[in-house]
């Protein structure tokens, strides 16, 4: 079989699962990362074969995929900001509005001209994602992350050494008091906390419900600000005097979080729309 007709088995399987222009982007990371040429390459040499190995590859990523499982999972990496990252079943991939999250954070951070002592903690950190880009682009920032989740934890780690990037982690329940006591006092407090209300479940992908890690996905419908209200309750006694928080919210909650902050004296704040005009991001200032 050559890397032509690999391909285009490939994307007609997945037409199955997905839109027309999703099964050629999965289809194209899918043999990029088993030939190890890009897609031009792979044009020029699209009558070369397979290898026997290439296509066994090929043959078990696409039964992984046809059962679902995300191609990030499947191929073990994802990209954020620039970083090619490893991800698994442990930990949620990576997502473009978290990534505006940071993009905030970032050019907020270089107009205040922050120093070399200037802290910043990630919440529930999963891959890393967050506090390894912050790192990246703020290398002089001291940078913590934490996560309730020793795999999830295991997996932000192993990203850190492959970028070659130096980040606190922290393995504990922000939720309980006397495990976020444990911290010290930060500039900066961001976080992508769960936040779904398990009704909206019915409303989700396959391979999000099968594969992503409901802890870091759910929260009871009868208190859909848990998180919320933790780091609300951390800030009060760990972010420094002007110090901010940047958050990812539920598009239909951007009214309850502005109004559960300025209950605890939070009045700078600003909600934020992302890329497909939902109100996903917010900062406050303390």
């Amino acid at each position: 079989m050559t890397i032509h007709e690999a391909s285009q088995q490939l994307k007609f399987q997945l037409f199955h699962l997905y839109d027309e222009r999703e099964a050629g982007n999965i289809t194209d990371l899918v043999m990029e990362h088993i030939t190890g040429w890009k897609k031009i390459d792979r044009v020029v040499n699209k009558i070369v074969p397979l290898s026997a190995a290439q296509a066994k590859t090929l043959n078990a990523y696409t039964l992984a995929l046809l059962d679902h499982t995300p191609v990030q999972y499947v191929l073990h990496e994802a990209w954020f900001y620039d970083m090619r990252l490893y991800v698994d079943e442990s930990v949620l991939i990576p997502r473009p509005e978290t990534e505006e999250l940071v993009d905030w954070v970032v050019r907020d951070a270089r107009n205040l001209e922050l120093g070399i002592r200037h802290s910043a903690l990630d919440i529930g950190t999963g891959s890393g994602c967050i506090p390894l880009a912050i790192k990246k682009k703020l290398p002089a920032l001291d940078v913590y992350a934490c996560d309730i989740s020793e795999a999830a934890l295991n997996t932000a780690k192993k990203n850190a050494i492959d970028q070659q990037l130096s980040v606190h982690f922290h393995l504990l329940d922000i939720l309980s008091p006397g495990d976020r006591d444990q911290l010290p006092m930060f500039d900066i407090i961001v976080s992508n906390p769960p936040y779904i209300p398990q009704k909206d479940k019915d409303t989700m992908a396959a391979n999000v419900l099968q594969y992503e890690p409901a802890l870091a996905l759910f929260v009871a419908d009868d208190d859909a600000l848990l998180f919320y209200k933790a780091i609300a309750d951390f800030a009060a006694t760990h972010l420094n005097k002007n110090g901010a928080i940047y958050l990812e919210i539920h598009e239909d909650k951007g009214e309850s979080v502005i109004n559960l902050y300025r209950q605890r004296n939070f009045s700078n704040i600003e909600l934020r729309k992302d890329m497909q005009g939902r109100d996903r991001l917010i900062r406050l200032i303390r």
